[in-house]
């Protein structure tokens, strides 16, 4: 979604009426995004706002993905630490753990992204950690895209903790297959039958590769020509921006 059909709060030129076409021609689609600080519903009032009608049903997060792997994973109750905002703590709250801001009593930390981040954050994830808590981020992504410029994303909240107690994160977003195989099963496709867009090359089109899906790159957020020259693996297409592929759609 960021990069692809917004940066922050400005729409993408075409996103609106890709999505409109693929809407009209019943081509099957949902919006997954790595950032886990909205609930699909925020999600959909947010485009929603930029001329962009998607049902919330039809938005995944990887807060909802990390809530579903602790369901499958975590015992009944199993206390934990969360770093983040509205979509992931509604996520947990909905799913079989608890949340806790007692850092010695938790056993898993899980990190999203939160831009009212403090010390104290820190310092509980890092104690946690280091107690013995399994360390969990939402995503890795560094950076998200805005009108300004990069700002620091999730990737960078992991790091510091990372770097505090040399435990490395289990990323259950993208580029991991595991979210993108999740989201293929809520279409009830075939891999070779679903397309991964994406503006991020270490995220959407890694994890699509990885997950068998065909792989289109747009050039309208975070990664650009220059990364793509010396990226592996290629993605199958590329394309100026939602508008651009939006002309191919309809030439093809």
């Amino acid at each position: 979604m960021d990069g692809v059909l917004y940066r922050d709060t400005e729409p993408i030129p075409g996103a609106r009426e890709l999505l409109a076409a693929f809407s009209e021609e019943g081509v099957p689609f949902l919006l997954l995004t790595n950032n886990s600080a909205l609930t699909p519903g925020q999600y959909a009032r947010k485009i929603s706002a930029m001329g962009i009608t998607v049902p919330e049903e039809q938005i995944l997060t990887s807060a909802l993905a990390t809530a579903a792997y602790l369901d499958e994973n975590a015992e009944p109750g199993s206390p934990v630490y969360v770093i983040g905002s509205d979509g992931l703590l509604q996520a947990l709250r909905r799913s079989r753990v608890r949340i806790t801001e007692d850092y010695r009593e938790a056993r898993y930390v899980t990190v999203g992204l939160n831009r009212k981040l403090t010390f104290q954050h820190l310092q509980d994830a890092t104690l946690a950690i280091r107690r013995g808590a399994q360390f969990i981020g939402t995503n890795p992504d560094r950076t998200l895209p805005t009108p300004a410029g990069e700002i620091p994303g999730n990737g960078a909240i992991l790091a510091a903790l990372q770097a505090a107690t040399d435990v490395e994160p289990l990323v259950i977003g993208k580029p991991q297959p595991g979210i993108f195989d999740w989201a293929r099963s809520q279409l009830g496709l075939p891999a070779q039958e679903v397309a991964c867009l994406g503006d991020r090359l270490e995220t959407d089109v890694l994890g699509g590769h990885r997950a068998g899906l065909v792989t289109v790159f747009v050039l309208s957020g975070v990664s650009t020509e220059e990364d793509l020259a010396g990226f592996a693996p290629k993605p199958d297409a590329v394309f100026a921006d939602s508008f651009d592929l939006l002309r191919a759609w309809k030439a093809r």
